[in-house]
């Protein structure tokens, strides 16, 4: 009997359907809040992250795509978009896994993990649009191998930025961040909590996820707007700033 997984998140969106639809539905929206998944146009359209196919495609109000693997474990995303009042959008956003093989012992563990994960992304797909819509964005991923040997890794990765233990969202702090010399820079405190953290300054949304929970590793994935934003070499500069900053 195939074992089933959904996760469904309902959010209202500061712009019409169509900026929407371009955030989701394109390979330049996603890198400016999830990661970078080039979409080609159409059901039965190649996605670039994986195997996945267009399952689902009417623009700007219906989009899906499925990745299937061979392990008989299917992961289906998708996305409805409605228009709403005074310019506003309404999002549902949906993650359906069908697994038909042998059981898995670690789905209890990703089910866990894509439950959290979805409302960080869906916070920062809020963030890209009401702060950086439409801007070109370079998505920077680094991280540490392997899970974290100390409980307090994630405390020690904030420590370093210079975000206090007691800092909640909305609060403005002074961080250091490793892709931007000269000291240290005025950032807003978006999202926070015991395994997520999110920064925002005028040019870039930093992403910070603690894998300990799920005995994953600690990872980072930014979205940098700047012009002149060097993709390479800040990866570079968050590989080793993690690998110098969490025990």
């Amino acid at each position: 009997m195939p074992r089933e997984f959904q996760v469904r998140r309902d959010q209202v969106l500061p712009c019409p359907p169509e900026r929407v639809w371009r955030a989701v539905a394109t390979g330049e929206g996603n890198a400016g809040w999830l990661y970078p998944m080039e979409i080609e146009p159409g059901t039965g359209g190649a996605v670039s992250r994986g195997s996945s196919t267009v399952v689902e495609w009417q623009p700007p109000h219906r989009f899906a795509c499925r990745t299937p693997d061979q392990d008989g474990f299917t992961n289906t995303l998708s996305y409805a978009v409605d228009a709403g009042d005074d310019g506003t959008s309404l999002l549902s956003m949906g993650i359906h896994w069908v697994h038909t093989g042998t059981p898995d012992d670690g789905w209890d563990t990703r089910a866990d993990a894509a439950e959290r994960h979805v409302d960080f992304y869906q916070h920062s797909l809020s963030e890209y649009l009401r702060h950086f819509d439409g801007r070109p964005a370079g998505y920077v991923k680094a991280s540490r191998p392997g899970p974290p040997s100390s409980p307090d890794a994630f405390s020690a990765v904030r420590d370093r930025l210079g975000v206090p233990g007691t800092a909640t969202a909305g609060d403005t702090v002074k961080v250091t961040l490793p892709d931007t010399p000269g000291g240290p820079v005025e950032a807003h405190v978006d999202y926070t909590d015991a395994d997520f953290l999110g920064l925002r300054t005028p040019d870039a949304l930093y992403r910070f996820y603690n894998g300990s929970a799920w005995k994953w590793p600690l990872w980072v994935g930014h979205h940098l707007f700047a012009a002149d934003a060097d993709v390479e070499a800040a990866t570079r500069d968050w590989d080793m700033w993690l690998a110098e900053s969490a025990p």
